[in-house]
């Protein structure tokens, strides 16, 4: 996709509960950033010319606001189209179909055969990929056992089946299992993949909540024949449902083994780990990459799944001990400090439990790494008690 000077720059929306990485990596492939999301923060205003509010009460995307944010969007002018990340995948099909907003870039009917836990589990099954178990009524013993909604993210929709007590209609109940929580981040274009690399997942436990998204880390190495039947899986997902541009697969990796546990159909916070590990494979982002694949089904070059990255990078989320109003040195401090993203306005009232800011670092091995970021997590807390 050519590019021009930045006066005359295409225009994209990027939307979603938090656009901040999308909005930073379509900047960096030059591209003027219309900026939706419900927080607001400060970085990524810094890389959006216009930003609108779409929250609803608490952690949600109120619709009215939304599509009125969306058709104030549509009307600017070079408006290339709409990305959309976490938080609006029920909305997906329905954004690919509606009038007066910007053309949908991404997953829109599609995304219906992997978002479906019928369709996408009946769909492993006869491509021999593994799962952990899974059934659509409540099992006699619900110990050992999940409810996940269909339409959820982030760890938000993941509950102990036993904690439940009416089941959500578009849920389902999927078995606990074991292994390392993972991802790998694909790219599809005219029923091909291309793989850009792996990632450790981080979860914390939050109130009922067991599986709360709390960042990743990588790219992650792994053995060369399992990386190869996880890329071979995942090619056989993208020809039976021709999935388009940046998506997301979670698995468990148990030693050499590996089961599926869902696809997310739109671009996933870890692509910032890849464009931090490999700069120069993506010139223009993975958002650059992103709209070759949709508009132009042309695939990326770079085949960065099987390289051994020369840094892993990290990302974690600090969470909110105790509720606070974000002080102006406390968001002065956060926005100075090249590791910290998604930094709140001065302020800004953050309740026990909601995220406060992303920590993120780079370093030669995993262990360095997780250090780093806990050293970096600590630094916020203590921002918290002292400005």
């Amino acid at each position: 996709m050519m590019l021009h000077d930045a006066a005359r720059a295409p225009r994209v929306a990027v939307a979603g509960l938090s656009a901040r990485l999308l909005a930073q990596s379509a900047a960096r492939a030059g591209l003027n950033v219309v900026a939706l999301d419900i927080f607001g923060d400060r970085d990524t205003r810094a890389h959006a010319g216009m930003w609108f509010d779409i929250g609803g009460d608490g952690l949600s995307i109120d619709r009215a606001r939304l599509y009125d944010a969306l058709e104030r969007a549509a009307r600017l002018p070079r408006m290339l189209g709409l990305i959309v990340t976490s938080g609006l995948e029920p909305l997906a099909i329905e954004l690919s179909r509606a009038p007066r907003v910007p053309r949908f870039i991404g997953n829109g009917a599609q995304s219906a055969s992997v978002r479906d836990p019928r369709r996408f589990f009946a769909l492993l099954d006869e491509a021999h990929v593994a799962h952990p178990d899974v059934r659509f009524s409540a099992p006699a013993d619900a110990s050992g056992w999940l409810v996940k909604r269909s339409d959820g993210c982030g760890g938000t929709h993941i509950e102990r089946a036993e904690d439940i007590g009416n089941m959500p209609s578009d849920a389902y109940f999927q078995r606990l299992s074991h292994g390392r929580s993972m991802s790998a981040l694909f790219i599809g274009a005219r029923r091909e993949a291309a793989v850009i690399g792996f990632a450790e997942q981080l979860t914390v436990a939050a109130g009922h909540l067991p599986f709360v998204h709390a960042g990743s880390l990588g790219p992650v190495m792994l053995p060369r024949d399992t990386a190869a039947r996880i890329v071979a899986a995942i090619e056989t997902i993208v020809w039976q449902t021709d999935l388009a541009g940046l998506n997301s697969i979670d698995f468990l990796l148990d030693d050499d083994t590996f089961q599926v546990l869902e696809i997310n159909t739109r671009p996933s916070s870890t692509m910032a780990l890849y464009e931090a590990a490999w700069p120069n494979a993506w010139p223009h982002g993975l958002i650059g990459a992103h709209l070759e694949a949709c508009l132009d089904g042309e695939l990326p070059r770079a085949n960065t799944a099987l390289m051994r990255p020369p840094l892993i990078a990290g990302q974690r989320v600090v969470f909110a001990p105790r509720s606070f109003t974000v002080s102006g040195a406390f968001s002065d401090a956060c926005f100075d400090d090249s590791a910290c993203h998604d930094v709140p306005l001065s302020g800004a009232r953050i309740e026990a439990g909601m995220p406060v800011c992303t920590m993120t670092a780079a370093a030669s091995e995993l262990d360095a790494l997780r250090i780093e970021l806990d050293a970096q997590c600590t630094r916020v807390l203590q921002r918290m008690d002292t400005l």
